[in-house]
């Protein structure tokens, strides 16, 4: 759904922006609103927008559906989306699943569109083998790796802590400052970084739109100054001109360091528990990757930490009106390992004829004239749920079924299943997405919730056989 279609300049690059609304984001659109015929990406419809010659649509980005429809017309997309909130009352999935999902997604709807290029911005990785990697740098590869899976071209930016007005990331360490008069730092404030400033970051960004040099590589950007995240707490605690005691200790465990920096640096569980896990690496650039398209006169982290605490700008957002969806929805993802390289055809066959063959003595499955799959409780007549597949939205690598019935539903126009292969094959993803139980909630989320969590890892592990 398109919110608002200001005038288009035939002349300017189409620039959409997935996470327009969140940090980087806004102010890209503050900087280059002018530059480039920009489209903020939303999950909710505008309501009044600040910048009339910016564009917002609206768009449900766990639909390829909705996606494909929002990025029509697009020459060049940004992807900045980390670990969205859920959109569903009860959200059974990890946030590298649910992220691995939403780049598959947008990956698949850029193709389609003949988008020439896709900008993502992650995290800087350390030296070290993937699989030593923190969920949250691992979770940031899978995410590239996935975007530059298809036909659009993807520059992969790689940053560290970007030190602006607004950033959650700065925030944390401003507020610690703060409230504490004495940091007592444990021992993974010793590992290395290069923060760089929000004002670097846009430019670099902005030098890469529609930049051939740029297409396929992986760039990683910082600052030219290497620090520890002790030595920004002391340098952001003087510029702040704050006098604080600050010192490294060897006893804090991992639990208690998120618990610490939760309280004090005001920030919700789902930004500090994966920041944490990754500061135990050396997160520095790489010289061979670092960033060689045009010269950057670098902020100093001072004149940074100044900028983010002085700035009187502020991006304007558009103000949105409230999602009034069906309330107690529910979206599952499951990803489970598919050594055998399998289709997704081939696992939705599969799960068809496992689920009644394992619940043998509970559960029959029948498909009837249209095709429909019922799974029977018994031999009942009523299936406890039907699904329909949907030819025209449904390939070899992805199978998609509409949840059409069942004396378990409470809604049969609304929610769907589907099969997935990820990363080249390498994983299939199963998803339930707006499912609406027919259980009252807190019964069905005692019961029916988790034997469909426990239900897809037993087929999980009989994929692995196989």
């Amino acid at each position: 759904m398109h919110d608002s279609s200001p005038h288009v300049d035939s002349q300017k690059l189409t620039v959409a922006i997935a996470g327009a609304g969140g940090y980087i984001g806004s102010w890209f659109i503050k900087r280059y609103r002018d530059k480039y015929n920009l489209i903020g990406l939303s999950r909710q419809q505008v309501k009044s927008n600040p910048f009339p010659e910016v564009e917002w649509r609206q768009v449900e980005l766990y639909s390829i559906t909705s996606t494909v429809e929002a990025l029509k017309g697009v020459d060049v997309a940004i992807y900045l989306v980390h670990s969205m909130n859920a959109s569903t009352r009860l959200n059974q999935g990890s946030f590298e699943d649910t992220d691995l999902l939403l780049a598959d997604n947008f990956s698949r709807a850029a193709a389609i569109n003949g988008v020439r290029q896709i900008i993502y911005l992650g995290g800087l990785l350390p030296d070290e083998q993937e699989e030593k990697l923190s969920r949250h740098l691992k979770s940031r590869l899978e995410v590239e790796r996935t975007l530059g899976s298809r036909k659009s071209k993807l520059t992969a930016l790689r940053a560290s802590i970007i030190v602006g007005p607004g950033g959650s990331s700065f925030d944390m360490i401003k507020n610690l400052v703060r409230k504490l008069p004495v940091l007592m730092c444990p021992k993974w404030t010793e590992s290395m970084t290069q923060p760089i400033s929000l004002k670097n970051t846009l430019e670099i960004l902005d030098s890469c739109i529609s930049n051939p040099d740029v297409f396929g590589k992986v760039i990683e950007i910082g600052s030219p100054e290497v620090m520890s995240y002790r030595s920004m707490l002391e340098r952001t605690s003087r510029v702040m001109g704050k006098k604080r005691l600050v010192f490294s200790v060897p006893v804090f465990s991992l639990g208690l360091s998120k618990f610490w920096v939760g309280l004090f640096g005001e920030s919700p569980p789902q930004l500090v528990s994966p920041l944490v896990e990754s500061l135990r690496h050396t997160l520095i650039v790489t010289p061979e990757l670092s960033f060689k398209e045009k010269v950057i006169n670098y902020q100093s982290f001072e004149d940074s930490v100044k900028d983010a605490l002085n700035s009187s700008e502020t991006p304007n957002l558009p103000t949105f009106f409230k999602n009034k969806g069906v309330k107690n929805t529910v979206r599952s993802i499951q990803r489970m390992s598919n050594p055998g390289r399998n289709s997704a055809l081939w696992v939705a066959k599969r799960y068809n004829l496992w689920l009644p063959s394992y619940f043998r003595f509970l559960i029959n499955g029948k498909v009837n004239e249209k095709g429909e799959i019922g799974f029977h409780l018994l031999w009942g007549k009523k299936p406890m749920l039907q699904l329909t597949l949907i030819p025209d939205r449904s390939e070899k690598e992805r199978q998609l079924f509409y949840i059409t019935g069942g004396w378990l539903v409470k809604r049969f126009d609304y929610g769907w299943l589907e099969f997935r292969e990820v990363l080249d094959s390498k994983y299939i993803i199963s998803a339930i997405h707006e499912f609406v139980p027919r259980l009252p909630w807190y019964v069905y989320v005692s019961t029916q919730a988790k034997f469909h969590v426990w239900v897809m890892h037993q087929f999980k592990k009989y994929l692995e056989k196989k």
